[in-house]
């Protein structure tokens, strides 16, 4: 049934051994080469591997896409390829880029057309995970299975003994394994999205990790859904934070082991095996009325050594501002409403389109932010400022779903609630639940045109969606 998950198709496809991407320490094109990415049609084993193939849409035809690997301060050339029947563009989810290599098509880039290219070349600024995802019609791409990590080292190896990456996506599918063809509807566009009836992890069903007990594992996770919040689980295991969205932090402990990934965040865990051979331990995710086993730890062979490791140190600092003038900061309310069971969905019903971008989806507006409903390029910015000046934007969510905001081209912090003290992270996606406000501040040093938008794809495309200019 759509919208909810079928705990018996999810739990009995994952039977056997699957192999996670165990990353490699790198691995990246000659210094004048450009890696060709190619967005096409493929098929996965989403079900399991008894189950029916389903086809899909993937970079290189896989989902998750190839991970792509590099150091802090690299180079990285990557031409796409598009071999679909739709125009696309690749956004880099996360790194302080270039504007014109943004990949935010209507903005930033003309989309690439069916059978055209466009050559991506931008240096990377920060170590830490993000990842890559089209961002032209968007909604249904990136859920056709259009997205891929992309890891960037720290300069000198951090001490872990497995780097493993857990790409975490959800899927609407029918009984025969087939892509629900419901892509733009009103009702996901005006509710909280397209939740899928199937998890899975690096596009495989439940997959088995194989670990060592006194290993240190560092676990990359990446909410790569559509609309899904996933709080995930590692059970009988302490999990430290080290790192959000990419960027570092003073490692803390997970609370009950337990983080929560909104759509397009990332956290980077540090796990020290405690377990005897031959036992295990599941990952879970919270579906609200109950978990569900998404992976599981393996306890293979014999122990890695005598003695867990003694505690980490913080990974090293990527060099993001440690001040900001809060005092001089430019401040802007930035005001979300609309959806479902809201006064002002009779006006924006007006606004719809039968016809998406390019003949595609139908076009519902469902969303505004600060009065207006925008696709992300319309000729005004929702706010310009000075290169070098401190931003400060302050969220109301006065609708009844969460929203989940990101900004482009630059890293913020979250403020407190009460006053301008900020929270010890950076983020560059910020979850908002219904009837809460979040503030947060960056500096806007970064020139170009940036796109500020709802993650929740639907909603995205639905209107809320804007751009600000750093001059």
């Amino acid at each position: 049934m759509i919208g909810c998950i079928s705990r018996r198709h999810f739990v009995s496809a994952g039977l056997g051994f699957s192999l996670i991407h165990l990353l490699p320490r790198h691995a990246s094109a000659g210094p004048a080469e450009f890696r060709t990415l190619t967005a096409k049609s493929g098929s996965a084993s989403l079900l399991g591997k008894d189950g029916p193939r389903t086809e899909i849409w993937g970079y290189d035809g896989t989902v998750p896409g190839p991970i792509l690997r590099a150091r802090r301060g690299d180079e990285i050339r990557i031409r796409l390829l598009n071999q679909l029947t739709q125009p696309t563009s690749i956004h880099w989810h996360g790194i302080r880029i270039e504007n014109s290599m943004d990949g935010a098509a209507g903005l930033t880039q003309k989309p690439a057309e069916p059978g055209k290219t466009f050559d991506y070349r931008f240096t990377l600024p920060d170590a830490g995970t993000y990842w890559y995802h089209p961002h032209m019609l968007s909604s249904e791409q990136v859920d056709r299975g259009l997205h891929g990590l992309l890891i960037v080292d720290e300069a000198e190896p951090v001490e872990v003994d497995q780097d493993i990456a857990l790409v975490l996506d959800d899927w609407r599918l029918e009984k025969d394994g087939r892509i629900h063809e419901s892509f733009g509807n009103f009702h996901d566009a005006a509710h909280q999205g397209r939740y899928g009836n199937y998890l899975t992890v690096n596009g495989q069903a439940t997959p088995e990790i194989p670990v060592r007990k006194n290993e240190r594992i560092r676990l990359r996770l990446l909410n790569a859904a559509n609309a899904r919040i996933m709080p995930v689980r590692i059970t009988e295991h302490e999990a430290t934070v080290m790192a959000l969205d990419g960027q570092p932090t003073l490692p803390f402990p997970a609370e009950n082991s337990r983080v929560v990934l909104s759509p397009g965040s990332r956290c980077d865990l540090f796990i020290d095996a405690k377990l005897k051979s031959g036992t295990s331990a599941p990952i879970m995710i919270d579906m609200g009325r109950e978990e569900v086993e998404i992976a599981r730890l393996i306890y293979v062979a014999e122990p890695k050594r005598v003695a867990p490791l003694p505690p980490a140190r913080p990974l090293p600092s990527n060099a993001l501002p440690e001040r900001m003038d809060l005092v001089n900061a430019f401040r802007l309310e930035v005001l979300m409403e609309g959806g479902a069971m809201s006064m002002k969905m009779r006006d924006l019903m007006t606004q719809s389109r039968p016809q998406g971008t390019h003949g595609h989806a139908p076009r519902f507006i469902a969303w505004t932010l600060n009065g207006k409903a925008s696709e992300g390029h319309d000729p005004d910015p929702l706010f310009s400022v000075k290169r070098g000046q401190t931003v400060v934007l302050s969220f109301p969510n006065e609708t009844r779903f969460p929203h989940n905001i990101h900004i482009h081209g630059h890293h913020f912090r979250h403020l407190d609630d009460r006053d301008d003290s900020w929270k010890p992270y950076w983020l560059d996606t910020v979850l908002i639940l219904p009837g809460k406000t979040e503030r947060i501040a960056f500096i806007a040093d970064n020139p170009g045109k940036w796109m500020i938008h709802c993650h929740m794809l639907e909603h995205q495309a639905a209107g809320m969606a804007a751009w600000f200019k750093v001059g």
